[in-house]
């Protein structure tokens, strides 16, 4: 789980996040302790503490007093709207650029984009079936 050469914090962080994407962490749910994201990944409570700390600095965790973290209300959707935004940046950008330099148009690139996806499910259907 932890990767060589990437901070531990935002390690911990961005597994934090995950959660909250998937719907296994709630919004207005205790959130994992330091003390036991620390102990889970065998790091220093204090790196664990610097990735709880930003997650509050996004907004995306607040502390109630004495009893823990929690996720805040529209977390999710905050932390969905940033990776979509990431996401854009990252490789629909270039996909573009490379399609302009290929001459397909928007229709052609969806055309394509929906022959690929039909043939990844279909390769994930077959796979599913055995």
């Amino acid at each position: 789980m932890i990767e060589e050469g990437r901070a531990l914090f935002l390690q911990i962080a961005e597994s934090v996040e995950d959660s909250i994407v998937d719907g296994s962490l709630p919004e207005e749910t205790q959130a994992p302790s330091t003390n036991e994201l620390a102990s889970f990944y065998r790091i220093n409570p204090a790196t664990a503490a610097k990735g709880v700390a930003m997650l509050v600095e996004k907004g995306v965790l607040y502390k109630r007093r004495g009893i823990g973290m929690f996720v805040a209300p529209g977390a999710r959707d905050r932390l969905l709207a940033e990776r979509r935004s990431v996401f854009a940046d990252r490789f629909v950008e270039p996909l573009l650029i490379e399609a302009r330099k290929l001459g397909l148009d928007t229709e052609d690139l969806a055309a394509l984009i929906r022959d690929r996806a039909a043939a990844h499910v279909a390769t994930s259907t077959e796979g599913n079936a055995r």
